[in-house]
């Protein structure tokens, strides 16, 4: 069975500086665990198929303006509907006005009542966003996430290999650092991975030998980051000698997390090779390929156009 997660509804309220119409005593134990959200037009006309109290209810200007139509009997009723259903909280959208059946109600039914003067658009579609990364489906894998030249690099391999030393090497070249040794990653979307660091070990290197670093503090804030996308894996292994490795990188390889695929290298580590400059290349590489141009891919049209026009003479 899959983990779920959840949001204290408190952290969305600090989040979108929600103005607290109602809350029941217990709001701060209340959670939010469904990313989708629901706009409750249907249910305000008392249809409650396929109805998940489960979400967050935001009443827009539609929703508002067909109450306001209504007798104060028929929205009596109509608000006395929905919010017996118990829907985990409401927001009322646009700094609309509140009306007096919510006060009662609300209490009533202890459903925590909120508002934003943000347009009903713009503030489902933050929510949204916002539940999506706190509720993201994650793991977290043994490895290093830096950021090189923009690129969200991913760095695997066992331990002893070099990976926080790469890391070090790699913020004194002006990178920055997200996670060492344990990286969290979320699912965001259905086309994004997304790293950061537990909150313990945030900001922290350990090197052998040295023992732990703070990075923030003496390479300073420009040094480190929260949070990256993850756009490239590179796996770090030791040379093995006899081996044979990719020297032209014409084949593709990927690593599936949390069912995306993201592409992937594996580097052989050996004396005298200078991993941070190979991850600086790997990472230009990366992002010359999402732009449309494969090196090798060229590099190897011109070669088989070359051995045609040699086999031609």
């Amino acid at each position: 069975m899959a983990d779920v997660y959840t949001v204290e509804l408190s952290k969305i309220i600090n989040e979108f500086s929600l103005e607290k119409i109602y809350l029941p005593d217990d709001a701060d134990k209340i959670a939010i665990h469904l990313m989708d959200v629901n706009r409750p037009g249907l249910q305000l006309a008392g249809f409650f198929d396929h109805y998940e109290p489960q979400r967050m209810q935001i009443i827009g200007k539609v929703e508002h303006r067909y109450l306001e139509s209504l007798s104060a009997e028929a929205r009596r009723k109509s608000i006395l509907g929905f919010l017996e259903s118990k829907p985990v909280a409401v927001v009322i959208s646009s700094a609309l006005e509140i009306f007096p059946e919510f006060y009662e109600l609300g209490e009533y039914f202890e459903v925590p009542i909120l508002r934003t003067a943000d347009s009903t658009s713009a503030f489902m579609a933050a929510l949204i966003a916002f539940l999506n990364v706190q509720l993201a489906p994650r793991i977290t894998r043994h490895g290093v996430l830096v950021e090189v030249y923009g690129e969200g690099i991913l760095i695997l391999g066992d331990s002893g290999v070099g990976k926080s030393e790469t890391a070090i090497e790699l913020v004194k070249r002006g990178h920055r650092l997200i996670a060492d040794d344990a990286v969290e990653i979320k699912r965001v979307s259905a086309k994004t991975l997304v790293g950061s660091a537990p909150e313990i070990i945030r900001h922290y290197v350990e090197l052998r030998g040295i023992g732990i670093v703070d990075v923030r503090r003496i390479f300073g804030m420009g040094a480190v980051k929260l949070t990256e996308k993850i756009d490239y894996i590179i796996n770090l292994e030791p040379w093995v000698q006899g081996k044979m490795y990719d020297r032209f990188g014409l084949d593709s390889e990927y690593t599936d997390i949390l069912g995306i695929k993201i592409p992937t290298t594996t580097i052989p580590v050996k004396p005298g090779r200078n991993l941070a400059i190979i991850l600086e290349i790997a990472a230009m590489n990366n992002r010359q390929k999402k732009m449309g141009f494969n090196t090798a891919e060229e590099f190897n049209k011109k070669l088989m156009g070359q051995m045609g026009i040699e086999m031609s003479e």
